[in-house]
């Protein structure tokens, strides 16, 4: 087996935890999942996934205004219920 070492890294507490939790449900400790993203890194000569400053299209700033009117509407009341039954009435 190979030499192994130890090696000390900053997260932020709330993220980490929450890693912990995923990576326990696909049966993964914190370093088990480092030293497999850090293999995939060298077998692929980069990282595994893409890096992007790009935003996501769902934060624009149109959709976002939607979403603020949308909230300001249910929160003042202005919103309609519709059971199940009734929408599949209004698609007939």
């Amino acid at each position: 087996m190979a030499e192994t070492t130890n090696l000390n890294i900053r997260i932020d507490k709330d993220l980490k935890e929450q890693a912990e939790i995923f990576f326990r449900e696909l049966g993964l400790n914190m370093s088990s999942a480092f030293n497999i993203f850090v293999r995939q890194s060298l077998r692929q000569g980069k990282i595994p996934f893409e890096l992007s400053l790009a935003v996501d299209p769902f934060y624009s700033a149109e959709n976002m205004a939607v979403l603020r009117r949308s909230i300001q509407e249910a929160n003042e009341g202005k919103f309609v219920t519709k059971t199940l039954d009734e929408l599949r009435a209004m698609e007939e």
